[in-house]
């Protein structure tokens, strides 16, 4: 079977009420296309009718592949689920919230005509969030790229184009703890950006909530950056010299005669070092934590069931990271 030249990949997760607007919408951009193309829907475990439509609109367009996850396995295992099962020559990663308006790929894919491997959507407005979340996102941003020894573009989410050989490179990436959009980065390859206007999400609520964003803030620095455990020397380095300062006061005020009771001073020596302790120890337990659930080597997704999709080649790669995987015509 021809290659097609374009893959859409849609990690979906408790979408009804959008997608039959997003259907309407990649019909009357796809239409315009000479290309031959694919969408691979990936529902990551969704608990409303998400699946069901899915399969659906998918039965209606045999170029619609679904992928449905036993349970929910988290966006970025769905974007992995996505790039392993991807088979266009450019494979571009796009929400189902309509936030990555699909019009916006026409430039990507004039970009990567041009030569470009990678061309990601960088947001020039955000509509329809609060001001909270636009300072703590562009903090988050701005934080990463002071932390992380790759350049990780400004304002950017995981909406983005990639080339085959980027996509291929991507597959070897199997670490556990992901951050997609760092790991482009890290693969290399010539990149370049494409300006947009993030729109309000179309219908339902966001799937990102603080809670979710700040574990994946955490992800993404403690993935790609030790400096984490060098901030955690460094302040243990301040906190001896503190001691020693101390110490030094304690031991000046003895000879001069002074009485000091030294409560205070050993209090002060025991609180020091304990605090300094307790922070390395949880610094170096995130990185244990991740060495931890390195070792096991379970697979970053379980697949439940797929439509569209030829059956499993279990010598490829793409089958080492799927687990279970029932084929269904």
């Amino acid at each position: 079977m021809e290659r097609p030249a374009l893959s859409l990949i849609i990690p979906v997760y408790n979408e009804e009420a959008i997608i039959e607007e997003l259907d309407r919408r990649l019909k009357g951009f796809l239409s315009e296309m000479d290309e031959r193309w694919e969408v691979v829907f990936v529902d990551d475990g969704s608990q409303d009718r998400t699946s069901e439509m899915l399969n659906e609109i998918a039965a209606a367009e045999p170029r619609y592949k679904v992928i449905s996850f036993s349970r929910n396995f988290g966006h970025q295992a769905a974007i992995t689920a996505g790039m392993d099962h991807a088979e266009g020559d450019a494979v571009v990663i796009m929400d189902a919230d309509l936030q990555d308006p699909p019009e916006v790929v026409t430039e990507m894919i004039q970009k990567w005509r041009e030569g470009y491997d990678v061309v990601y959507g960088q947001r020039s407005i955000r509509h329809g969030e609060s001001i909270f979340k636009r300072a703590t996102a562009a903090a988050f941003y701005r934080l990463l790229r002071a932390l992380l020894p790759i350049e990780v573009p400004l304002d950017t989410g995981d909406f983005r184009l990639m080339s085959r050989r980027v996509v291929l490179s991507m597959r070897a990436l199997r670490e556990q703890h992901r951050f997609v959009r760092a790991m482009v980065s890290w693969v290399g390859f010539k990149q370049a950006a494409v300006q947009y206007e993030r729109p309000e999400r179309f219908a339902g609520e966001t799937k990102y909530p603080l809670r979710k964003m700040m574990r994946f803030a955490i992800d993404g620095i403690t993935s790609f950056s030790i400096v984490p455990l060098r901030l955690a020397t460094w302040l243990g380095l301040l906190s001896g010299f503190v001691a020693i300062v101390i110490s030094g006061w304690a031991l000046y005020a003895a000879i001069a005669g002074q009485t000091v009771p030294g409560w205070a001073t050993i209090m002060i020596a025991v609180a020091l070092a304990a605090s300094a302790q307790l922070i390395m120890t949880g610094i170096l337990g995130e990185y244990i934590g991740r060495i931890y659930e390195e070792v096991k080597r379970r697979p970053l997704y379980v697949v439940a069931d797929t439509l569209n999709l030829p059956p499993t080649d279990r010598s490829s790669p793409t089958a080492e990271s799927a687990a279970v995987t029932s084929q269904r015509s």
